[in-house]
């Protein structure tokens, strides 16, 4: 079963956020994907960017796994304040799976 960790991130601006907001979530992108691999956690498939946020997706066996990776990371960026995470307990395709909202 995969199970997710998804990061809602408030930009400053409406839309796709400024050239720098954009550059702050490039770099935590990869802290965060570095830190799932060092977990053996599951994968950091991406990010989209619209109505001002950005959205980090990443998937593993187990959703608490999974965010204890990255939480650490998620509380200390600045970017991340005002933010939430939504870990999904069950496949994407499961509308009936169980999800926790986490405030950063």
């Amino acid at each position: 079963m995969e199970q997710a960790v998804i990061v809602h991130l408030l930009l400053g601006e409406d839309g796709l956020g400024s050239s720098g907001e954009r550059e702050m979530a490039s770099d935590l992108a990869e802290e965060l994907e570095q830190a799932i691999g060092s977990a053996s956690a599951g994968e950091y498939d991406g990010e989209e960017f619209g109505g001002g946020r950005c959205i980090f997706y990443m998937y593993g066996p187990d959703a608490d796994r999974l965010f204890a990776a990255i939480e650490p990371i998620l509380r200390d960026s600045p970017m991340a304040k005002g933010g939430f995470a939504i870990k999904r307990y069950g496949e994407a395709s499961d509308l009936n799976a169980t999800e926790a909202r986490v405030d950063l």
